[in-house]
């Protein structure tokens, strides 16, 4: 059997995660935590950080100990009793219930089990099943900007009369931008920069994608799978008509169906829906598709530089996948749910991003051209005449410098200023 051991802090090249205050709150409250999220995105990390000193870490991958839980789950749970980090509990969902009997043994004790998992359609199941009312459920993406720049609780600009900080836009110049862009979100290249991000990328998919994909779904066809990603890549940011794509591949529709799921539910994309609201208007049903990760948007569309990147014919939607997965992953490091739309009426007026906050709408425009101009809120201000006092101002995001006003309700914002 493994040597199971208690886990210092590492310090070594950690960045410090919005997550944190919350996962603390979290197993201050409930007896049990469950984190979830994508394959690398830093889960284990951020417990042996905060909890290293306190809990006892067991991986349950390995296929012994994968044996040793199932065939006595009691005598298991009695071996490793709380507190304990189990990684990887997806690998063995039966000793939910048997965490559930503990608990309910000992039911006022706080943070005795926390949980990592990074296949969220059977993990959830599993746990609503046998923790309901006795876990808290969070998530954690891979590293969002605020956080890779040292700044994890800085305020969206629409949350906070917030001054502007006048060296973010300048910390990176343009081309560097476009390389944070390749490199992506996930912390192992990103705090290496000697990792050459081209391997780490086609190994992520190979071993990672490919594998929750045969788990998740018995997929014979994994080549069609292959080329689905392309597809989605080569698309991201419209919308996303599922028989154009099932047609394209050569596969059937509720084929596409169920890898799109695959992919949500290992959260390594984000199905962006259109807003809804009884305006008068006829508006498009049809959803878009985004990587959460920028990276693993440009790894698939076969980018490796960041000249081609910028100013190829995915320049806009790499943009786009950037200013969504940071607002994304802001709310979901704080422990909400993002409300994240885009709005687009048959006529073809559309916003890029409509975000819920505080019971109205801010509309977001993502342009390329990083110098704004006030024909680019156009759109941005037919949402707020249409949405009246329901709607906050707005942003044109814009991977330049400049901060000005558009005309009326609507401001230009650099990247780095989000």
């Amino acid at each position: 059997m493994h040597d199971f051991h208690f886990l210092s802090p590492m310090n070594e090249h950690y960045l410090e995660r919005s997550l944190e205050p919350v996962l603390r709150r979290a197993a201050a409250e409930f007896p049990a935590v469950v984190l979830t999220g994508p394959r690398q995105s830093g889960k284990t990390t951020l417990l042996r950080h905060l909890f290293g000193e306190s809990h006892r870490y067991v991986s349950l991958e390995p296929p012994d100990v994968v044996a040793a839980a199932r065939e006595d789950p009691r005598a298991f749970l009695e071996t490793f009793r709380p507190s304990v980090i189990f990684d990887e509990a997806q690998y063995v969902p039966d000793l939910f219930p048997y965490i559930k009997e503990k608990i309910d043994q000992n039911r006022h004790t706080t943070g005795q089990y926390l949980l990592t998992g990074s296949q969220n359609l059977s993990l959830a199941q599993d746990i609503n099943e046998s923790l309901a009312g006795r876990a808290a459920m969070l998530r954690l993406l891979p590293l969002s900007r605020r956080e890779a720049e040292g700044r994890p609780h800085l305020a969206l600009p629409w949350e906070a009369e917030r001054a502007p900080d006048p060296t973010a836009a300048r910390r990176f110049a343009y081309d560097d931008l476009w390389e944070t862009f390749l490199r992506g979100g996930y912390p192992e290249p990103f705090t290496n920069p000697e990792r050459d991000v081209t391997l780490w990328h086609g190994s992520y998919v190979q071993t990672y994608l490919e594998r929750d994909v045969r788990t998740l779904r018995q997929v014979g066809d994994l080549a069609g799978f292959q080329s689905f990603l392309k597809v989605l890549a080569a698309r991201s940011g419209q919308l996303l008509n599922l028989t154009d794509a099932a047609r394209d591949i050569g596969v059937a529709v509720n084929t596409i169906r169920a890898w799109l799921s695959v992919l949500e539910a290992t959260y390594q994309v984000i199905v962006l829906r259109p807003y809804f609201a009884n305006v008068g208007k006829r508006l498009v049903k049809t959803p878009k598709v985004y990587f959460t990760d920028v990276g693993t948007l440009c790894h698939l569309a076969g980018l490796r530089d960041p000249a081609h990147a910028a100013s190829g014919p995915l320049g806009g939607a790499i943009m786009e996948t950037a200013v969504l997965s940071e607002i994304v992953k802001t709310a979901t490091h704080r422990g909400l749910t993002p409300q994240v739309f885009f709005w687009r009426t048959l006529a073809g007026t559309e916003v890029d991003i409509v975000v819920e906050y505080d019971g109205k709408l801010v509309p977001i425009e993502v342009k390329l051209s990083a110098t704004p101009r006030p024909g680019m809120a156009g759109s941005i201000r037919t949402l707020r005449k249409d949405f009246g006092s329901g709607a906050l101002p707005g942003y044109v995001v814009h991977p330049g410098e400049v901060r000005l006003p558009l005309g009326p309700g609507a401001t230009s914002l650099p990247f780095f200023d989000l």
